[in-house]
């Protein structure tokens, strides 16, 4: 029962969150812009070794907490998820922060399925909006169509991957397929918007930042 009850609260938290999805938007690219602003006055994008001493004062702790909005903004989606991505590669480096990129967003990915396929279509429908899910419910019942659509969708960068997460959580997909196709289709577009928008940040730094 207590089990049940967790379930039931953690559906009703997340549902309460996406009624009021606009002013969470709202608060987070507000502190999402007071970050970067206190980063660039501390100079923390600019000078390397401010950036080293900050995540060394952080220890383990700066990886772990990264991992874990990352894992959250696929379930939960609030900033664009290109937006963790940058930030991975610049406060941790281009190799540990693609691994962390990854991490937190398989994680994620593989959350929403197991909600969608817990709490089903209409809980399905809330998370994604009625516009997307109709969009492509005529895909569903069509399982290798789905899944070929699927694994093409979640290897381009452009796609909504996090919608796709809790749509394939109501089609007849396996959890072992949605996994493995995740851990395989991820690293693509996780390396091209994680280096690609890195570079533009840095120029953006040099440019108009120094």
């Amino acid at each position: 029962m207590a089990g049940k009850t967790g379930g039931i609260n953690l559906k009703k938290a997340i549902e309460w969150i996406i009624r009021h999805k606009k002013i969470i938007e709202a608060a987070a690219w507000l502190l999402f812009f007071l970050f970067v602003l206190w980063g660039w006055r501390q100079g923390i994008f600019s000078d390397t070794g401010k950036l080293e001493s900050l995540l060394k004062a952080s220890g383990i702790l700066a990886p772990v907490i990264f991992v874990a909005v990352q894992a959250v903004q696929v379930v939960i989606p609030i900033l664009p998820g290109a937006v963790g991505c940058v930030f991975g590669v610049v406060f941790f480096g281009s190799f540990w922060g693609f691994i962390l990129n990854y991490t937190g967003i398989c994680i994620g990915s593989v959350c929403a399925f197991i909600l969608a396929r817990r709490y089903g279509t209409i809980f399905v429908r809330n998370m994604t909006g009625s516009k997307f899910y109709d969009k492509y419910e005529k895909f569903l019942e069509q399982e290798k169509r789905f899944e070929k659509l699927f694994a093409l969708l979640i290897f381009l960068p452009v796609a909504p991957d996090d919608f796709l997460c809790y749509l394939a959580g109501v089609s007849r997909m396996t959890l072992s397929r949605f996994t493995t196709i995740i851990l395989l289709g991820k690293p693509a577009a996780i390396f091209l918007y994680s280096m690609g928008l890195h570079q533009v940040l840095q120029y953006a730094v040099a440019n108009f930042m120094a």
